[in-house]
């Protein structure tokens, strides 16, 4: 199992302005161990296939992540911002499932 050290993104809403809201990402830095290694990739209606990885993370639970799960959009992995698809919580770990790239 590989170990796993870097940045998730926690994103929430927030009033900038009298009725004008927009989304603040949170990025945090945590560690825990890459538990699934896999690819695919999804076919479209573009010229080339897109990739999507199918990896899960089981990564350290802290007070923060506990409350705050829900609003996980990103986890950075080899360089790249990949959107989490699916969030578990078993304590004391939070399992991650990731799938495209993230565009936000």
């Amino acid at each position: 199992m590989a170990k796993f050290h870097g940045e998730v993104g926690y994103v929430s809403p927030t009033e900038t302005a009298a009725g004008v809201w927009e989304e603040v990402t949170t990025p945090r830095m945590t560690y825990g161990d890459v538990v699934r290694n896999a690819r695919r990739m999804e076919t479209s209606e573009n010229l080339n296939d897109n990739l999507a990885l199918s990896n899960s993370f089981s990564l350290m639970l802290d007070a923060y992540s506990e409350q705050n799960f829900s609003a996980i959009r990103y986890i950075e992995w080899m360089g790249t911002r990949w959107k989490v698809t699916n969030v578990e919580v078993q304590r004391p770990r939070l399992i991650l499932t990731i799938g495209g790239v993230y565009n936000g």
